[in-house]
């Protein structure tokens, strides 16, 4: 079951997908929907590992053109409307559930919360990662990873379902997935101790890094505003942005005007400073599209940048970063173990599990 329209905002700079405006919005700046192509991914997995599934889905985008073109020959059990809707993914999930062994849904945080609502805990359910934001620990970590848990048999565990409303992140329930770690995100959680003691050594060695004039693109997260705001700059805690020499350049910017910000006449070559998402360890994928595989290509990942406190580190509980780029050859170009900048020449190696 597909959300057409899950993650359309994510590339063009806008906080997530959901409702008609937003993605009339999404569309008009350019957005492409690229959840069906996602959940093909899923699908084909599924199919290598599972030929013999039987797959039931609903009509169209809602899931059976991705379903045809992973291969699959699915039984179609719904017709959603044109365009298909919140109200599409409720009806459809509450139709499949007592059919099916698992509910794959592809979508973001505000579909888990569709089908929290359709469903809640009597099936289990797996998310493949299609939206913006993705804070729920119901997604497997990538696409391929879904379609792999999708075909295996494992006990479940209670997962939540969390979003954000009126700024800020909110719990709404817990649906049933597949306990499998290392294939299964887990919830974001919160920061904290993010003082200016905390990062003012990160921010010294991050402008040593940069150079005069080269621009500094910021990732979304409290520890990157925090750095901005010891340069005397407040910057959106959501959005990409980009600094030079301790100047705002450009304030939340969408994937397509950093492309053209980074390949730019500038005194010193871009870079990109990232910080991982608490909790999940996520580096990119995860509310941060802009940073798309062709702005990541053309600064290069020499000059991709993690920054973190060794609280922020601690909290990870050891496991490793991830990234989600929508390329998985480009995922595949990360080291095993990534530089993390955790103060004023302080840094540590910490790994990257590569999907």
């Amino acid at each position: 079951m597909i959300n057409p329209v899950a993650g359309v905002g994510g590339r063009v700079g806008l906080k997530g997908s959901d409702g008609a405006e937003v993605q009339e919005r999404a569309f008009a700046l350019g957005a492409v929907a690229r959840a069906g192509e996602r959940a093909t991914v899923a699908l084909r997995e599924l199919r290598s590992r599972r030929p013999d599934a039987a797959v039931l889905t609903a009509a169209g985008a809602m899931g059976e053109d991705a379903a045809r073109e992973a291969g699959l020959s699915p039984m179609v059990v719904y017709a959603p409307g044109d365009p298909t809707s919140a109200a599409d993914t409720v009806a459809a999930a509450r139709l499949l559930a007592p059919q099916v062994e698992l509910l794959l849904f592809a979508g973001g945080d505000g579909t888990a919360r569709d089908v929290l609502e359709a469903v809640g805990a009597t099936v289990p359910v797996l998310g493949v990662p299609t939206g913006v934001k993705m804070h729920s620990a119901v997604f497997a970590v990538n696409p391929r990873a879904a379609g792999e848990v999708a075909a295996s048999s494992s006990r479940l565990r209670d997962a939540e379902v969390v979003d954000r409303v009126d700024g800020s992140t909110q719990l709404f329930g817990y649906l049933r997935v597949p306990d499998i770690p290392t294939r299964v995100q887990q919830r974001k959680t919160g920061s904290s101790g993010i003082t200016p003691d905390a990062v003012s050594g990160i921010a010294t060695d991050l402008l040593d890094l940069a150079g005069p004039g080269g621009p500094l693109v910021l990732g979304p997260g409290t520890t990157t505003r925090a750095i901005a705001a010891l340069w005397g700059v407040d910057v959106p805690v959501l959005g990409v942005n980009v600094l030079a020499d301790k100047r705002l350049v450009a304030a939340d910017v969408s994937g397509d005007e950093l492309l053209k910000l980074v390949s730019a006449d500038s005194p010193a070559p871009a870079r990109i400073a990232v910080t991982p998402i608490g909790g999940q360890g996520f580096l990119l994928g995860r509310g941060n599209q802009q940073l798309s595989p062709e702005v990541l290509r053309r600064v290069g990942l020499d000059r991709l940048h993690v920054v973190a406190t060794e609280a922020k580190l601690a909290a990870l509980g050891g496991r490793p970063f991830l990234v989600d780029t929508g390329d998985p050859e480009l995922d595949h170009e990360f080291p095993a173990y990534l530089r993390v900048v955790t103060g004023h020449h302080r840094t540590t190696l910490y790994p990257l599990e590569r999907q």
